[in-house]
């Protein structure tokens, strides 16, 4: 951020050393005298405090104004991106009651891949295959989370896992995602100027993605009406799509993109929209900041193709991780396995002679015996 320190640095020197810190991904001001950092998943309260109330609107000021953005008391929400990726938001009392508030996600450095996400423990090896498996395959797949969980980072990984020869277009409301692939073209939102006129939403962007012939599309995050766009793109031919969306269970990730489908101006029934993503969406990711702060992925979970009488989405886990215990040390301790469910598009897997048989979903044998003494005990 060479330029971007020279303009801005000075008056955010107060957390500057936490902001070289490769060990901190995210710096959290909670107005002058309160800054915490998030290390390794788990946040932190630093000595570090800013002059006054003053000095920290001023970066804030600054900040906006080296990314062409304005924030005033008649807009006191800033939600930017810095020059190297990093995420900037912050808000200005009176709304912001604690004083100036700001928070700065640090752009990550690299490119992950599955084998980082293993050697952290995100996923074992034969849930990473299995996704693997899934990309190639070209299943539309919805990654679930809560905000920190590693969405994004996961979406990194298996964007990179596309085949290069397959043309990729990426939406984003601010570019975060670095997938790398032969063949990517990327799109970022436009906000209103000051007269509130030049604004290019998400939706607009899928609309012109749609027609500029792409094998798959990316939403970097679903959070307004473009789910309905997104879930439409998936069902016309662009298998492969995927997106990221804030939910805290895959069901419940399909019932916020059947809200955020019907957020528009769209007058399509509750229960075509419901067929809609059924049919659409292939299978759900949810990650999970743990209370130990790792990030662990906790299901793959099928979504079957029809609602049941009752009009309910039908989810099937493939893969979840399953909590044993806890450390001395305070770290969770279990495992991420199979179930025994052997998904639907094993047929695909057979047909492409795939090296991922019907065994590698077969659960380890003490998932069995708790599983039968569940059943023995009810």
């Amino acid at each position: 951020m060479g330029v971007f320190e020279e303009s801005v640095g000075t008056f955010l020197s107060p957390v500057k050393d936490y902001l070289a810190d490769d060990s901190i991904t995210e710096v959290l001001v909670n107005g002058p005298n309160e800054v915490f950092v998030e290390r390794r998943g788990l946040l932190e309260k630093t000595p570090a405090k800013f002059m006054d109330e003053q000095a920290l609107e001023a970066a804030i000021r600054n900040i906006a104004q080296f990314v062409g953005r304005r924030i005033d008391e008649d807009n006191p929400i800033l939600d930017a991106r810095l020059p190297d990726g990093s995420r900037v938001a912050a808000v200005l009392p009176p709304c912001s009651r604690k004083g100036a508030t700001l928070s700065i996600r640090k752009f990550s450095k690299g490119n992950p891949s599955f084998v980082d996400l293993i050697n952290r423990g995100s996923i074992s090896k034969e849930g990473a295959r299995f996704l693997d498996v899934c990309i190639y395959l070209a299943k539309n797949i919805i990654i679930s989370g809560g905000t920190g969980s590693g969405k994004t980072t996961l979406l990194n990984v298996l964007g990179s896992r596309i085949p290069g020869t397959q043309r990729l277009l990426i939406i984003e409301d601010s570019s975060e995602l670095k997938i790398n692939t032969d063949h990517v073209v990327f799109f970022e939102t436009k906000h209103p100027d000051e007269m509130g006129k030049g604004a290019v939403s998400i939706r607009d962007l899928i609309k012109s993605a749609l027609r500029l012939r792409p094998d798959r599309i990316v939403v970097g995050e679903v959070r307004g009406p473009e789910a309905l766009d997104l879930i439409t793109a998936m069902n016309t031919g662009h298998g492969g799509s995927m997106g990221t969306t804030h939910a805290n269970t895959p069901y419940d990730a399909l019932v916020r993109l059947e809200t955020l489908s019907m957020m528009g101006d769209t007058q399509v029934p509750v229960a075509a929209i419901r067929r809609q993503i059924a049919a659409a969406i292939h299978l759900v990711t949810q990650i999970k900041r743990m209370h130990d702060g790792t990030r662990k992925i906790t299901n793959i979970t099928e979504v079957i193709p029809e609602v049941d009488e009752a009009g309910r989405y039908q989810l099937r886990d493939i893969y979840k991780f399953v909590q044993r215990g806890k450390s001395a040390d305070g770290h969770i301790v279990g495992e991420f396995i199979p179930t025994g469910y052997i998904p639907s598009f094993m047929h695909e897997i057979e047909l492409n002679r795939l090296p991922f048989p019907k065994e590698k979903f077969t659960p380890p044998a003490w998932y069995q015996q708790m599983i039968q003494a569940n059943k023995n005990a009810a």
